[in-house]
């Protein structure tokens, strides 16, 4: 790419889709990726003088997003899921108490870091370098190597490129690789399964599963939810530290807790490479309906094998341009 001293700043924009997707994968937060593209691009902006167009554009954004992510996982705790905790409880236990001093994963548009216009196998790829299961792997590695690591194997750099990023030895870099990968295999042992990254195009059998699983929440068929569970299948609910896994814990779990999400509506998206839903659940004085949870579900063999609720609408509703509350027709209510 040529540019000039006074190149505009949407010389850079057209990367801030795949800024996005890397910083969402080193930080594990959506909102934290979002902070630090928009870091990146003023950084950029104020320092573009100084770039002499030794490397591309893009690999000079790489550099300069790559130390803001550095710099901000330096201060933070890693994102975290509720199976980091320990084995899965049960539903005949006491409701947990919420933790809000734990920093949760997060999950995240496919709009704000999957590619608008690519080849179907480059696609797949994307949406399965961002699934959840794959960015909470992520974040048991220290950040210099989940940078490594995302380079050579989700983007598909050079060693040499990344040593050149990083400002250390090609050396390096395949010891870093080498021992991030040994990492990632050590997490898929001690990580439960919850079912492959399905999302964008699915095919018409996954679709008629969607259908009937929001038909069934929205009537709040127990029953009809069950039958379209894993046996093994996990549900977890951030900001809980529980997760329940088998179809009787999770049944006793909607039948019970759950149970106020009876009357819920539902809305289609997708977080993350995966099918999902947001939830409005009723407001208990019974005027129209409150945001409740982004619904991420994972699919494996044509049932439901992972099923997500992160309740923290605040910051994660607004992200889909989702109203935080319903009037008693289901429309939105904005402002």
């Amino acid at each position: 790419m040529t540019v000039t001293a006074d190149a505009p700043s949407d010389t850079w924009e057209q990367h801030r889709a795949e800024l996005t997707g890397y910083c969402y994968r080193m930080l594990g937060s959506s909102a934290d990726a979002e902070d630090a593209v928009q870091d990146t691009m003023v950084r950029a902006w104020r320092s573009y003088d100084k770039f002499e167009g030794r490397s591309s554009v893009r690999s000079w954004l790489y550099k300069i997003a790559t130390n803001v992510c550095l710099t901000m996982l330096d201060s933070r705790k890693r994102r975290a899921t509720p199976m980091d905790f320990g084995t899965a409880g049960s539903a005949d236990a006491p409701a947990p108490a919420p933790r809000p001093e734990v920093s949760w994963l997060e999950p995240i548009p496919d709009a704000r870091v999957l590619p608008t216009v690519a080849d179907p196998a480059e696609l797949a790829v994307a949406r399965e370098s961002v699934r959840l299961a794959f960015v909470a792997a992520l974040q048991h590695l220290p950040a210099r190597q989940r940078a490594v690591l995302i380079l050579r194997e989700v983007l598909q750099w050079k060693a040499s490129e990344v040593a050149e990023l990083l400002g250390t030895t090609v050396a390096s870099v395949n010891s870093a690789l080498q021992r991030a990968r040994a990492t990632l295999a050590e997490q898929e042992q001690v990580q439960p399964a919850n079912g492959a990254a399905l999302g964008g195009d699915l095919d018409a059998d996954h679709q008629e599963l969607l259908t009937r699983y929001a038909e069934a929440f929205e009537r709040y068929d127990v029953g009809a939810l069950v039958a379209l569970l894993h046996e093994d299948a996990i549900l977890n609910m951030p900001p809980f530290d529980l997760w329940l896994q088998g179809v009787e814990d999770i049944q006793k779990w909607w039948v019970g807790p759950g149970a106020p999400c009876r009357g819920s509506k539902l809305q289609p998206l997708t977080a993350n490479g995966m099918p999902g839903f947001a939830q409005w659940r009723p407001n208990p004085e019974g005027d129209g309906y409150h945001a409740w949870a982004v619904q991420v579900l994972a699919i494996r063999d044509g049932r439901i094998a992972g099923y997500t609720s992160f309740l923290d609408v605040e910051t994660l509703f607004p992200m889909w341009d989702l109203p935080l509350r319903l009037d008693r027709e289901g429309e939105p209510i904005r402002g």
